[in-house]
């Protein structure tokens, strides 16, 4: 069984495999396969259709994370907390944090920011929360960002980044995502933080990599260049839903076989 001190322990050994998805059946076939489940607020935008995470709810949150974390023996199932839920003040980051985690079964949290989440975050693990961290491209903050853009290109962005980090490590997080920077700059992070480093759209050179399932399984209608499609499911669900409305039209389904 995956657990904090486990994936602590494979910083700079052994690559930590993590992917986001939210749903029950989907959970049960990866428990085991993968180190870390994330129940992204990425669901607003691949389940619920959202432009952005910006809309997502603590009621969404909670619905999908005990959908995944009653599916979840072995892998360590993370839940982000949603805009708006934990910025105002270390005590609602820690009353929504304390929901989810009781709601859901869940072994950890997940929120964005960097020097000015430090003291938030202090506060949930000095009160037995674990948290993971979100530094580089956070998608919470993508109006004030200018939209989804690859961050660090400028010495001074790289530099506040890694301040970023940093900051979140010393606050207690036992790992950080880090998102959408510049291959040296995920190389130079990975280096200088004693906790693990999960890249997606960073480098190889992160401790481990997270992906989105509907990306990795080629769900989607458009992917950024750092995604992976590892099969072609638009196209296996498509043919298989065709091959059912013909047997369907020709009344050659249900077959015997399928009928009491």
């Amino acid at each position: 069984m995956r657990t904090l001190l486990t994936l602590k322990a494979q910083k700079g050994k052994d690559k930590i495999t993590a992917l986001s998805l939210y749903d029950y059946p989907t959970a049960r076939l990866v428990d085991g396969m993968v180190d870390v489940i994330l129940v992204g607020d990425s669901l607003g935008m691949v389940v619920y259709g959202f432009d952005s995470t910006l809309p997502v709810t603590m009621d969404m949150m909670v619905a999908h994370g005990r959908a995944v974390s009653r599916a979840c023996s072995d892998t360590f199932v993370v839940v982000d907390l949603p805009f708006g839920s934990y910025q105002e003040s270390p005590a609602q980051a820690f009353a929504s944090a304390a929901r989810v985690m009781a709601e859901t079964g869940c072994k950890a949290v997940k929120l964005e920011g960097g020097e000015e989440m430090s003291a938030t975050v202090a506060f949930l693990t000095e009160r037995g929360i674990p948290v993971m961290g979100h530094v580089g491209l956070q998608p919470q903050s993508v109006n004030a960002l200018g939209g989804f853009r690859v961050q660090g290109r400028t010495p001074e962005g790289a530099d506040r980044i890694l301040a970023a980090a940093k900051a979140m490590e010393g606050a207690g997080c036992f790992s950080v995502v880090l998102e959408g920077v510049t291959r040296d700059l995920g190389d130079r992070i990975t280096r200088e933080l004693a906790i693990p480093v999960i890249g997606i759209g960073a480098s190889p050179g992160c401790d481990g990599q997270i992906l989105v399932m509907a990306d990795l399984l080629g769900a989607g209608e458009r992917a950024p260049k750092f995604v992976k499609a590892f099969c072609d499911t638009r196209t296996l669900t498509r043919d298989a839903v065709a091959a059912y409305v013909e047997e369907v039209k020709a009344a050659t389904f249900p077959a015997a076989q399928h009928c009491y």
